[in-house]
């Protein structure tokens, strides 16, 4: 599975340990599209990488670092066909990922440290999408987005 991942300046750093994180010791292959830098930037601008990554590559999947994870999480949610998610615990990452089939997880560097991060990541991409019941909420967001796919996978 391909892992895209974008950070602003706030999330900057956490990007790159996860980054490393996912790569090393998850042994996925991720993207990263930026930002490189602690110089300040706009969080839209690296959600809508990633979401356009996502949507347009079935079967991947998205991590959007901001300060709070709240920006990244409401510009990602406008694009068609994203289902981010702000987790700040395992559990939320969890469900996200089984009931609402989130496809991009956002955290915020000020909110939570680098090893609950790195366990919320895991979870996140570990975690299968148990389809059947919720598919048809996610047919009734998808309606709401004009978009007539379908929504598992």
């Amino acid at each position: 599975m391909k892992i895209y991942l974008g950070a602003d300046h706030g999330g900057y750093r956490l990007k790159e340990v996860l980054q490393k994180y996912i790569q090393k010791e998850l042994k996925f292959e991720s993207v990263d599209l930026g930002t490189f830098s602690e110089e300040s930037v706009d969080y839209p601008d690296y959600a809508r990488e990633v979401s356009e990554k996502v949507y347009e590559n079935s079967g991947t999947l998205g991590i959007l670092v901001c300060g709070t994870g709240l920006g990244m999480c409401i510009a990602a949610n406008k694009h068609v066909g994203i289902r981010a998610v702000s987790c700040t615990n395992e559990m939320l990452a969890q469900f996200g990922r089984a009931h609402n089939n989130a496809n991009i997880l956002c955290l915020g560097q000020r909110v939570i440290g680098e090893e609950l991060a790195k366990a919320i990541v895991k979870v996140f991409l570990t975690t299968l999408y148990e389809g059947e019941r919720h598919e048809v909420r996610l047919q009734k967001i998808a309606v709401m987005e004009g978009v007539k796919k379908k929504c598992g996978g």
